[in-house]
């Protein structure tokens, strides 16, 4: 049987934000390291020298919204794949496991799923491998397998597992999966030996399929409505929407782990491998400054960062230089639209700001004043009145789609490279310094037929100015 990687990525991340934002989450951040948090997950089988071999390529459960950055980002890295699996709507990772264990099973081969989110830091990889070689032994033999995090503290913030005898080799029994716990039941859990609850799983594709049709029929036959009404678009399988918005919502754990041990009669028993290897979910920005490296001060600071009688502080600067004086246990994080300061030990209630902005409808909340396309991205530079500034920059052989607006019109400006427009029936090339005008209601597309990236500067101006006035006629990336 081989190895095959699946990459959860759907979160939203909201206890990471400003940085993590609905439409650009902690996953697709590089947060600690220089790879992205996806990127790392890709990577993390790299080198394993255990009892299976890994499939050539990770299949990858995503949100529909951020599909392209996705698949870059795989590019990037060296983890391709062809097997990125839109979700059309968020469903929690039980149906989101069932569809990638559709697309194992649809290849053919009852492969051996190691099940990763997106979104969390392993730093010792050689302590991940071994412990995963461990839990093969019983993932092959019908088991299903998750890993308990040996912890290091009493924290309130995680699940437990309390675990029974070991079984076959160093795999122990799964006795019960328990809530997050106060602080007093915390220490006691830590002294009797319980394991936090990673969600990093192992098991056969056939196993998770038998058992989620046995406690959860409905999402089952939800999910295999959907894949079959799949069609295969570039890099991405877009499942049936209309069949997935009914599938119901439930997470690995509830759906299916947590009753395992009280049906011996579906022959699946719940295993639990301890692990050591630096495991953290970077759930919000406290654990971030646990992970980083900081000063002789207990300081973690990243971008343009000046600090005095500063102490105990995570500081981090995208766009502008960030000073801190005097300050004790804060979080300081910039971003060009949005900046947080708060107490370290209260970023786990960042989420309810960002529940405020969403209330308010405020754009903040969901995408970055940077937005990444297909084609390249565009940074929303100013904004006033029935005016619109945009630095646009596109991939050397990229192009927007052949498009018009019926409320603005467009002012162009070639800053770097060479754009060819199509403006009505007109086409023609435009070089740096040279400038165009698209009339309202004119249709209209622009690429670069260079070899580096255009970079060019857009003003908008009309009486709405909003990302959904656009009429495609023709996309090379399936946008409607």
């Amino acid at each position: 049987m081989k190895l095959q990687p699946v990459i959860l990525s759907g979160g939203s991340g909201t206890r990471l934000w400003p940085l993590s934002r609905e439409r650009y989450p902690k996953q697709l951040l590089a947060l600690s390291g220089d790879d992205t948090m996806l990127q790392a997950t890709a990577r993390r089988l790299e080198g394993f020298g255990g009892r299976a071999p890994v499939a050539a390529a990770p299949i990858v459960v995503c949100n529909e919204e951020y599909r392209f950055i996705t698949a870059e980002q795989l590019q990037l890295c060296g983890h391709a794949t062809d097997r990125v699996v839109l979700e059309p709507v968020g469903r929690n990772t039980a149906p989101a496991l069932t569809l990638a264990a559709l697309v194992a099973e649809s290849a053919g081969e009852d492969a051996l799923l190691l099940v990763m989110p997106a979104d969390h830091v392993i730093r010792d990889r050689a302590a991940f491998h071994r412990a995963i070689d461990i839990g093969l032994a019983a993932a092959v033999e019908g088991a299903m397998v998750t890993f308990g995090i040996v912890p290091d503290r009493p924290e309130t913030g995680y699940g437990y597992i309390r675990p029974g005898a070991a079984v076959g080799e160093g795999a122990l029994a799964v006795e019960a999966f328990v809530e997050k716990p106060d602080a007093d039941t915390a220490a006691r859990y830590i002294a009797e030996g319980y394991l936090w609850n990673s969600g990093l799983f192992l098991l056969r594709a056939s196993v998770w399929l038998k058992a989620i049709a046995h406690f959860a029929p409905e999402m089952a036959a939800a999910c295999r409505s959907a894949y079959e009404a799949a069609k295969q678009d570039s890099d991405f399988v877009r499942v049936g929407r209309d069949a997935f918005a009914v599938c119901p919502s439930d997470s690995i754990d509830y759906a299916v782990m947590e009753k395992l041990a009280g049906a011996p009669e579906l022959g699946v028993p719940p295993r639990v491998v301890p692990l050591e290897a630096g495991w953290s979910d970077v759930g919000a920005w406290d654990a971030l400054w646990t992970l980083a490296e900081r000063d002789g001060d207990g300081n973690a600071v990243r971008g343009d960062v000046l600090l005095e009688d500063t102490r105990d502080s995570l500081v981090h600067a995208s766009d502008r230089m960030v000073t801190c004086l005097g300050v004790d246990g804060l979080v300081v994080v910039e971003t060009p639209d949005a900046v947080l300061v708060a107490r370290r030990d209260r970023t786990q209630d960042v989420k309810k700001l960002v529940a405020r902005l969403k209330a308010n409808a405020r754009p903040q909340a969901d995408m970055h004043r940077k937005v990444h396309r297909p084609w390249g991205f565009y940074d929303s530079i100013d904004a006033g009145d029935r005016f619109q500034v945009k630095r646009i920059v596109v991939k050397p052989g990229a192009q927007l789609s052949l498009q018009m607006h019926h409320h603005r019109a467009e002012h162009w400006i070639v800053v770097r490279g060479t754009a060819r427009v199509t403006r009505g029936e007109e086409s023609f090339l435009l070089a740096e310094n040279q400038s165009t005008y698209i009339p309202l209601g004119t249709t209209h597309r622009l690429e670069n037929p260079g070899k580096v990236p255009l970079e060019m500067i857009e003003v908008q101006s009309g009486s709405y100015l909003g990302e959904d006035d656009i009429v495609r006629f023709e996309d090379t990336y399936g946008r409607g």
